[in-house]
C-alpha cells in the first residue's frame, strides 16, 4: 500500500497503524524529508505536479491512500492562491490517479476535506454526503475539483476511487490552531469564550486512520464518498474544559458576547480564526457506519485525553 504525505501528522499515524496490522507499506516522501516509521519502504518524489515521476513509488502497489496536498493556511501569500492549490491538489492528484491506473493500481483513497461541503452548519443541521457542495475558499474549491477529476479518471480507467472528507483532525503531535490552543491553555491565559453556544464535529487521528484503512480494504467502499467524525459533537467551551482537565489545568473562560468577538476579529483581520471558535460545523458520519459497519475505535474524550497528554 502506498501512502503519500507519509511524513505528515496523519501520514505517520497511518503508516504506523498499517505496519501494526501487518500491511506492506511504501511511504512517498519529498526528497530530504525525514521518516522514522520502521518497516516501511521509502519512495522519494519531487513536488506533486503534472510531471511527477511515480513509477518507482507505484511499482507493485494495488492501493494508494493519497494524503499529500497543498494545505490550507490562514495567511496565504501566493499571488493567486487558487491556481497554486489547483497545481498540486487538482492537477497533481489527477496525474497520480492516471499513472496509478496505468500501473495496475486497483483503488485510490483520496483524503479530501469537509470544506468541500462548506464552512459552517446552522442549528439542527448536519453535513451529509448528499449535501450540495459549497466550498468557500481556494483550498476547499481545489479539493472539490480534485474529487471531480478523480471520478472522471475512474469512469475512464476503472480505477476504484473512495473519497473521505474529515473535519478538523486532532491527536498527538497535532499542529496549527489546535496546538496553539493547547499552549494557551497550558499557560492559563484567560479566554473570552464562556458564552459561546456552538457545536463542532472533530475526528481523532486514530479514528481517521481506522476509517482510511477500512476504505482502502472494504469492497463496498469503491466509488463512495464518506464524511467521517468521532460521532460526538462538542462546543468550544466544553472542548477547552475537557482539554484543561486532561492537562491538569483550570480553564479560565470569561463571558463575552459573540457579536463583540466577531467585531474584534474583523478589526484585527482574524475573522476566519474567530469564526472557527464561534461557529458550528456538524457532520453526519452515519453512512460509513451503516455501509462499512464502521465504529470509531476511540471516543471523543479518549481522543482529547490522548492529545492533551
Amino acid at each position: 500500500m502506498l501512502v503519500t504525505g507519509a511524513n505528515g501528522f496523519v501520514g505517520r499515524a497511518l503508516c504506523a497503524e498499517l505496519r501494526n496490522r501487518g500491511y506492506r507499506v511504501r511511504a512517498a516522501l519529498r526528497s530530504g524529508a525525514n521518516f522514522d516509521i520502521s518497516g516501511c519502504d521509502i519512495a522519494k518524489i519531487q513536488d506533486i505536479a503534472t510531471d511527477t515521476d511515480w513509477a518507482d513509488a507505484l511499482h507493485g502497489v494495488e492501493t494508494v491512500i493519497h494524503l499529500a496536498a497543498r494545505v490550507h493556511v490562514m495567511c496565504d501569500d501566493a499571488a493567486n492562491p487558487l491556481e497554486e492549490f489547483r497545481k498540486t491538489n487538482v492537477a497533481g492528484t489527477e496525474h497520480l490517479a492516471r499513472v496509478a491506473a496505468t500501473n495496475g493500481v486497483k483503488r485510490l483513497v483520496y483524503v479530501s476535506s469537509i470544506k468541500v461541503n462548506g464552512e459552517s452548519t446552522q442549528s439542527n443541521e448536519r453535513f451529509t454526503e448528499s449535501y450540495l457542495p459549497s466550498p468557500q475558499d481556494p483550498y476547499g474549491i481545489s479539493k472539490w475539483e480534485a474529487e471531480q477529476a478523480l471520478h472522471r479518471v475512474a469512469a475512464e480507467t476503472g480505477l476504484e476511487i473512495v473519497i473521505v472528507r474529515p473535519p478538523l483532525v486532532y491527536g498527538s503531535n497535532v499542529k496549527g490552531n489546535f496546538a496553539q490552543m493547547l499552549k494557551v491553555l497550558a499557560k492559563g491565559i484567560p479566554l473570552p469564550l464562556a458564552s459561546v453556544n456552538n457545536l463542532r464535529s472533530l475526528i481523532y487521528v486514530g479514528n481517521l486512520v481506522d476509517a482510511l484503512i477500512l476504505c482502502a480494504t472494504h469492497s463496498a467502499a469503491a466509488g463512495q464518498t464518506y464524511l467521517v467524525s468521532d460521532g460526538e459533537d462538542i462546543s468550544t467551551p466544553d472542548l477547552l474544559l475537557s482539554l484543561s482537565v486532561a492537562m491538569g489545568r483550570s480553564a479560565r473562560l470569561l463571558p463575552c458576547p459573540s457579536a463583540l468577538l466577531r467585531l474584534g476579529g474583523g478589526v484585527f483581520g482574524k475573522s476566519e480564526q474567530v469564526e472557527r471558535l464561534l461557529g458550528s460545523l456538524c457532520v453526519d458520519s452515519s453512512k460509513i457506519c451503516r455501509e462499512l459497519n464502521w465504529t470509531p475505535p476511540f471516543s471523543l474524550q479518549q481522543g482529547l485525553r490522548a492529545t492533551a497528554e
